[in-house]
């Protein structure tokens, strides 16, 4: 088990005092496929380069993307408009990254080649090796006349000094610490501490969009064994086990907006004149769905999972790194299970939050006993938020399965449709089964007496974790 920085346990202690105030809820989605029904008479609205697509070329868009059996892409698409607001925009090219050496290199080109802005928004901002990497990449583009904004976490960079915030502020560079801690500093709509910006997203010129689970630490210097040829027996020689996605094409548009917007709520002064919304053009063949959560909010990220997972057909592949799921999450898998869905999580078999991984486990039984599959990875840390569902709908973002990232954060994901790039998650998926054990229901079971009371009082603090 990994000693977490102090950091984390500030965070934890001043995150459960301030959620001792009324409770927040998620909203009622059992069957909510069938309460859109209206709404799936017309086809989705499908955005291109110029505008929306005619109705005749978004159905036949998405239809070349489904397959009998499997979810009825202009279906569910149209349900997930419906229930979320949000149109797929289409056009683009959609590139995986898998672990932290391979993210942060391709981050750290993207904005050494921008030239006009960057807008960075992240949770976590470490003042380590790499950060200070980072920190000072976005300077030197600063000083090349490139507009640089930032958006930070508070409690994320708790324990950073301010100094090194300050430092990019006097390089010109325009920062925001959202929701700050010290109650001093708050502007805007009052203090709510657990509410919190978890989004990790980069924009480099309008054209080219980073987001996922990996961010700016140490932590993520090194690879974990996926994909690894070498077998490593120590944790120590192991990194965090993470996914990103890069996205170039008319879809960096809606990432714009939500960082824009985020940047409004937090701050009375308006961004620096830049050319944030450049003519789109044409990147690649894939329709995405770009979705923004936000605490108070419409629980667009929310809805989208309950959908899919009550609309799956054959296969439901989660990776989930914090997986402490509502009552309506647990009964959506095991009624898909139940109906002969093929469903699989991986979490983690080791944690950088004990609390949270034994709140998950509080579930495992009634789980297994329903027929869902669950893996543990070894040695890595988890920190993936993925999912692919029949190998069509897939999904990557910064949104884990427990009710912080529903009800408390800020959070962003990108639904991806079709098989092409449901065929590479799939293979992803496959690779963390392969460096995973499998927990039986038999085995489980036989766990100690000090676990299960390790559980229950973990899932008694569900709401605040």
């Amino acid at each position: 088990m990994k000693i977490l920085p102090m950091r984390y346990w500030l965070a934890a202690g001043t995150l459960c005092l301030a959620s001792l105030s009324a409770c927040a809820s998620l909203p009622d989605v059992t069957g909510l496929s069938g309460k859109l029904e209206p709404a799936a008479a017309t086809a989705p609205t499908v955005k291109g380069k110029d505008g929306a697509l005619s109705d005749a070329r978004a159905k036949a868009l998405l239809s070349k993307r489904w397959n009998k059996g499997t979810l009825d892409l202009p279906t569910q698409a149209s349900l997930e408009e419906a229930a979320t607001g949000v149109p797929l925009i289409a056009g683009n090219k959609c590139t995986l990254l898998f672990d932290g050496p391979q993210t942060l290199s391709e981050m750290l080109k993207a904005i050494q080649g921008a030239r006009n802005h960057i807008n960075f928004e992240t949770y976590i901002f470490d003042q380590d090796a790499l950060g200070l990497k980072f920190a000072d990449a976005l300077i030197e583009k600063q000083r090349q006349g490139v507009t640089v904004n930032i958006i930070y976490d508070s409690v994320g960079t708790l324990g950073v000094p301010a100094e090194f915030f300050q430092r990019m502020r006097d390089a010109g560079i325009r920062l925001i610490e959202f929701n700050p801690v010290n109650p001093a500093k708050v502007n805007g709509d009052g203090w709510k501490l657990n509410h919190r910006d978890h989004r990790k997203v980069l924009i480099v010129d309008g054209k080219t969009a980073f987001t996922g689970g990996v961010n700016i630490s140490a932590t993520y210097a090194k690879s974990s064994l996926f994909r690894s040829a070498s077998r490593p027996t120590s944790e120590a020689d192991v990194g965090w086990r993470d996914t990103h996605i890069k996205i170039e094409g008319p879809a960096v548009q809606a990432f714009q907006w939500l960082f824009i917007r985020q940047w409004t709520k937090a701050d009375q002064s308006d961004l620096r004149e830049a050319d944030y919304f450049p003519k789109p053009v044409i990147a690649g063949d894939k329709v995405v769905r770009v979705l923004g959560s936000e605490p108070d909010g419409h629980f667009e990220i929310y809805k989208a999972y309950a959908l899919a997972l009550q609309e799956a057909k054959k296969s439901i592949h989660l990776t989930v790194a914090y997986f402490v799921p509502d009552r309506q999450t647990v009964d959506a898998l095991k009624a898909a299970a139940r109906r002969g869905v093929d469903v699989k999580l991986v979490v983690p078999g080791v944690s950088d939050v004990g609390m949270v991984a034994y709140a998950g486990h509080s579930f495992y039984d009634e789980l297994l006993a329903a027929g869902v599959h669950i893996y543990q990875l070894k040695l890595a840390v988890l920190h993936a938020k993925t999912a692919v569902i029949d190998g069509k709908w897939s999904t990557v973002g910064s949104t884990n399965i427990d009710m912080r990232s529903f009800l408390h954060n800020s959070e962003v994901n990108v639904i991806v449709m079709g098989e092409a790039f449901g065929t590479e998650m799939e293979k992803a998926f496959q690779e963390d089964l392969r460096d995973s054990t499998q927990v039986t229901l038999e085995s489980w079971r036989k766990r100690p007496l000090s676990n299960r009371m390790k559980e229950w009082s973990a899932r008694f603090m569900n709401y605040w974790l």
